[in-house]
């Protein structure tokens, strides 16, 4: 362990690092993925033809509010050592506006977009800080495997949420209730996992940047509105990085419309129910983790970016799968196929970004990071939403359009050198 973490770092820092992964992921598995999504199309939006277009349009405006900000919100975390205290904000905001999702019924669509949007940002804000971490967790010629344990913990505390959620929901229904009932109390459970299970994060990872204050809030407030434009127009200096961000811009675009969208199309073109959706995220999300924690490993020996390459054949095969199901069980593989991928094409991509970001800019770049997959947080989902209502719901046709981003992910990597990429940062 002490080898393969930075000097200095304890094992018990890289856990607390990895708990707000554990924390955090029962937000996207519960609200974006396995539950609220499916019950806010089907419940709050009573099936509405436009309803999957609704709940992609509110995560992009989330996604494009994060890319406004994300630079600026980096530049002040390195400048001024506030890493935690920003990240600490990020979770109060995530886990209040879950919270409030208990209030959301039949018919509150407004009401429901508005909080999903808010938990949206500021749970993705948070993940660009708390990614900044790593390079200083972790060894150079480690990074991988230390992301890749932060990502598997990640998706095992998905797991953990979506489970209490599951075990709720069985029992409601026992009940007798209806989802109007018990979707919103497992809102309510989400939001107390997140905020309990953080709670290692605040209380043992360090804040290495020396703290200090903002002596001049105009010129400081100058500086950070333009970060967005100063960053883009540094990115000449580093073309490895630049390349990789419209690289990772395109394959996660595929990726969140995977995520974003894969209840929905299980409800809508296979038929799962609302308890299914939930029994296939269970195992999935232990399949990402798998999939995370081995590839973590892979990739330090074949290379983040021939890592990344095979995950994105992986996507294509998962997506040629899908296509071709006509039953459940040809849809539990792939999902499972997809499982896998995600969770090491996550993990690697957090892992390069750690290579080529200079020790000064740490936060910076993972903002831009933060707002390359922000920006495909919108592009994908949005892709599917508009494919499906303007193809009066062909689900199957909007899933092969995301296949092409996989496709253009492989191609846009052609060219991306790590050895140059890790020297211009080395300079930066």
């Amino acid at each position: 362990m002490s080898r393969i973490l930075a000097d200095g770092v304890k094992a018990r820092e890289v856990w607390a690092w990895a708990m707000y992964d554990f924390a955090n992921s029962a937000y996207t598995t519960t609200v974006v993925t396995a539950i609220f999504n499916a019950y806010f199309v089907a419940v709050v939006a009573a099936g509405a033809s436009w309803a999957t277009l609704a709940w992609t349009t509110t995560q992009a405006i989330a996604s494009v509010a994060i890319m406004l900000t994300a630079a600026s919100v980096g530049a002040y975390a390195d400048r001024h050592g506030a890493k935690k205290k920003l990240l600490a904000l990020t979770t109060v905001g995530c886990v209040a506006a879950t919270a409030g999702l208990f209030w959301v019924g039949p018919g509150d669509v407004v009401l429901a977009m508005a909080l999903v949007a808010i938990a949206s940002f500021f749970f993705g804000s948070g993940e660009n800080i708390v990614a900044a971490f790593l390079p200083e967790l972790a060894g150079e010629d480690d990074l991988g495997k230390v992301s890749g344990w932060g990502w598997s913990w990640g998706y095992l505390g998905g797991m953990a949420c979506l489970g209490l959620c599951l075990a709720w929901i069985v029992a409601a229904k026992g009940r007798g209730e209806a989802a109007e009932s018990f979707v919103p109390a497992a809102m309510l459970i989400t939001a107390v996992f997140f905020a309990v299970a953080s709670a290692p994060t605040f209380l043992l990872l360090r804040e290495r940047v020396p703290e200090k204050p903002v002596t001049d809030a105009g010129a400081e407030f100058s500086m950070l509105a333009h970060r967005l434009l100063i960053t883009a127009r540094e990115a000449r200096r580093f073309p490895d990085m630049a390349r990789f961000m419209v690289c990772l811009l395109c394959y996660q675009s595929g990726v969140f419309a995977a995520i974003a969208l894969a209840a929905i199309y299980a409800q809508e073109a296979i038929g799962f129910t609302a308890e299914d959706n939930i029994k296939l995220f269970f195992v999935v999300n232990g399949t990402a983790a798998i999939g995370a924690f081995a590839f973590g490993y892979l990739q330090d020996r074949l290379g983040h970016v021939r890592t990344i390459a095979l995950t994105l054949a992986g996507w294509l095969l998962m997506t040629a799968i899908a296509l071709g199901s006509d039953s459940r069980e040809q849809f539990w593989v792939a999902a499972n196929v997809a499982g896998l991928c995600l969770g090491s094409s996550q993990a690697a991509a957090r892992a390069l970004v750690a290579v080529f970001a200079p020790a000064p800019r740490r936060a910076e770049f993972f903002g831009l990071w933060g707002l390359a997959m922000k920006l495909a947080a919108v592009a994908g989902p949005m892709t599917y939403g508009l494919t499906t209502w303007l193809s009066g719901g062909n689900h199957r046709l909007a899933l092969a359009i995301t296949g092409l981003y996989f496709v253009g992910g492989l191609l846009l990597l052609i060219g991306i050198d790590e050895k140059r990429g890790r020297a211009a940062a080395l300079d930066g």
